[in-house]
Parts: structure tokens; C-alpha cells; sequence
């Protein structure tokens, strides 16, 4: 029987072998996993040899022992295993951070925009409301008496004898029209005028005041408010006030339409391009966490730099999610485009592979390049 060489100086790889082996072991040992004997052994005996000197057997015994045993506990691994509490909080506390910030940024602009869309389209009904009311009065009531009188004195009609039956009622109701139906349509204008203004006026504090507000200078002013916006007591003259209510709803409707251009503009450009990015980001700190407590679990945590290559990764899918207008998770699902941004975030490899199928597709239907004809042959 020949005599195992021994090694005068032995490598350090053996040692840390040794360490990394009795650290899986003891893993192992702590879950109730199943090990051979003849691996615990060969650990146990690297052990001794570490003292006594290392041999070719005690060592290719060890370093087999070591490959099986990293076979039967994985995924765990000795890196996870020796990754220290500071490295898992320190990682922890990097993802609470990056939520904590995208958080303070997302909310605000989702909270503007949710209610400046909710506004805009109140506002919207309104003035198709205020349209209907404005055209419905003129037609029913007219212009008011001055505006006739002034007509009919420039034509030479006001010598005219005037019959019973066309002489207005003191209210300037025309004749053959019940006042009582016609009271309620100027209350609900007024309403709506005062509806518009207040919306207008809440939604141009979301643009910072970009619009200039018609009713400025009145608006800490209760009583001037009232004057303005309210119907003259008595309706003594309804033509009149139904003409002025016209004039002031021409005003604030030219006041509502700018502030609605400049909410569509400011923040549907915040909706398409500023928004979905940070939703991706926000996907990507959920798949990040979710990741980490299993891990965490299965102490199978590694620190690792590819967690910054998907925050990435997650921002590029989240800034071009918005060009593809059709882009759905399956055939009957129907989710805002923010939501989408959302997933591409949680699961980046699933978008990446809908771009590579996307561009396998475009490779396919693309015309074949046209070879060169044979040298001394035309085409």
C-alpha cells in the first residue's frame, strides 16, 4: 500500500474549502437535512489533517465532500450564508429609501392629476350645459327690452300701434309663455355659472395660477361675489337678467376653456412622460422586496449590483411603455397605461421578451435584401 504524499506547504484554497464545507455542514445539520456519513466524515477528518498536516486523499476527500454537500442545501450557498445582518439591512433600508422617495413624488402628481381630470371633465359638462341653458333662454325670452326698443326706433317701428296680445308682463316674460316655467332655467344657469367658476378657479391652483382669473379682484369679497354671480332679486326683468347671465357665462367659459388647455397640456405630459418611469421604478423596489423576504427566508440573500441594472432597466421600460398604445398583459385585460408602466417595473424580463418577440416579428416581415446578379449577367 503506497503512502498518500503529503504537502509541505498546502494551498490556501484548502483551508477556506474547510471553513465554507463545515459551514454548510452545520447549516444542514440545523434544518434537518439529510447528509451522508461519508461526507460528514471527510469533513471531520479535513478537519484533523488541518492540524496535522494535509495529504492528496484527506484533501480531493474534502473537496468532493464539499461539491455534494453544496449540492444538496442549494440554493443556499456560503456567500448567503456568511452575508452579515449589516449587509441585509443596509440592502432593507436601500429599497424602504428608494420606495419611501419615489412614493413622495408619485403620490402628489397622482393625486393632481386624478383630481385635475376629475375636475376638468365637471367642468366639461358644465359648459355643455351652460351652452344648452344659454341657447335655450335666448330662444325662449329673446333680447332684453332695450336692445328691442333701441331696434325698433333705428327702423321707424316703435310708431306702430302695438296689439294687446304682444304687450310683454312685467317680469318681460313674452307672450304665450308661462313665467313659472321659464324661472327655473336662469336659476339653474346661474348655478351652473357659479358651478364653472369655482371649478376653474380650483383648477388653476393645480397650474399655478397660470391663467389670469376674470373675478381676481372680487373673489375675497362675499358681497361682490354675491352681486356678481347672483340673480337680481324679483327677476323684475327676465330678458335682461337672462342676457346678463349670458354675458358673464361668456366670460368665465373663456376663463374655464384656458385653464383646461393648460391642465391638458401640463399634465397629460406629466401622465405620458414623468409618470410611467417612476411607476416602473416603484414595480421594481415591489419585485425587489418581494425578493428580498423570501430570501431572506431561505437565507439565500447575496448583495448584488444587478439590483441597480434593474432600476435601470425598469426606468428605460417605463419611459417607452407609452409608445405602444395597444400594449396588454392578456386578451380581455384592460389596465390604465400607469398600471402597465407598474408591471414592465415588477417584471422587466417579461417586457424585454415582448420586445424581442416584437422584434422577431419585424425581422420576419421585413423584404429579403435582393442578391447581386452573376458577375458578366444583367439582371
Amino acid at each position: 500500500m503506497t503512502k498518500e504524499a503529503s504537502y509541505s506547504k498546502p494551498p490556501d484554497y484548502l483551508d477556506d474549502s474547510l471553513k465554507h464545507a463545515e459551514r454548510l455542514l452545520k447549516y444542514a445539520v440545523e434544518t434537518g437535512t439529510d447528509i451522508d456519513p461519508a461526507i460528514r466524515n471527510s469533513i471531520l477528518q479535513a478537519r484533523r489533517s488541518s492540524s496535522n498536516g494535509w495529504n492528496e486523499g484527506t484533501a480531493a476527500n474534502l473537496l468532493t465532500a464539499l461539491t455534494d454537500l453544496a449540492v444538496r442545501v442549494k440554493p443556499v450557498t456560503v456567500e448567503s450564508l456568511e452575508c452579515s445582518k449589516k449587509d441585509t439591512n443596509r440592502a432593507l433600508w436601500g429599497y424602504y429609501m428608494a420606495a419611501v422617495l419615489l412614493a413622495f413624488v408619485i403620490v402628489p402628481f397622482s393625486v393632481a392629476t386624478f383630481v385635475g381630470s376629475a375636475i376638468s371633465s365637471a367642468i366639461r359638462t358644465d359648459i355643455a350645459m351652460g351652452n344648452e341653458l344659454a341657447v335655450k333662454l335666448r330662444a325662449e325670452l329673446g333680447p332684453p327690452p332695450a336692445v328691442t326698443q333701441s331696434a325698433a326706433s333705428m327702423t321707424g317701428a316703435s310708431s306702430a300701434p302695438i296689439s294687446s296680445t304682444s304687450t310683454p308682463s312685467p317680469s318681460g316674460v313674452p307672450p304665450g309663455i308661462n313665467a313659472y316655467d321659464v324661472i327655473t332655467e336662469p336659476q339653474q344657469f346661474a348655478s351652473t355659472i357659479r358651478a364653472i367658476d369655482a371649478r376653474a378657479w380650483q383648477l388653476n391652483w393645480l397650474v399655478g395660477c397660470l391663467v389670469w382669473d376674470p373675478s381676481g379682484d372680487i373673489r375675497g369679497d362675499p358681497r361682490e361675489m354675491h352681486k356678481k354671480f347672483q340673480l337680481p332679486e324679483g327677476l323684475p326683468n327676465l330678458p335682461k337678467a337672462a342676457s346678463e347671465l349670458t354675458t358673464r357665462y361668456q366670460e368665465i367659459r373663456t376663463f374655464a376653456q384656458n385653464i383646461l388647455d393648460e391642465v391638458s397640456i401640463f399634465y397629460g405630459a406629466i401622465t405620458a412622460c414623468i409618470l410611467p418611469p417612476l411607476y416602473a421604478l416603484l414595480g421594481t423596489c415591489a419585485y425587489l422586496l418581494r425578493s428580498f423576504k423570501r430570501h431572506i427566508r431561505n437565507q439565500t440573500f447575496i448583495p448584488s449590483y444587478a439590483n441597480f441594472a434593474r432600476f435601470i432597466i425598469a426606468g428605460i421600460g417605463g419611459a417607452v411603455v407609452g409608445l405602444f398604445n395597444n400594449f396588454s398583459v392578456t386578451q380581455g385585460a384592460t389596465i390604465s397605461p400607469l398600471a402597465i408602466a407598474f408591471l414592465v417595473g415588477y417584471a422587466v424580463d417579461v417586457f424585454y421578451a415582448f420586445l424581442d418577440g416584437l422584434l422577431q416579428t419585424f425581422i420576419k416581415n421585413s423584404p429579403a435584401p435582393a442578391l447581386p446578379s452573376p458577375a458578366g449577367k444583367k439582371p
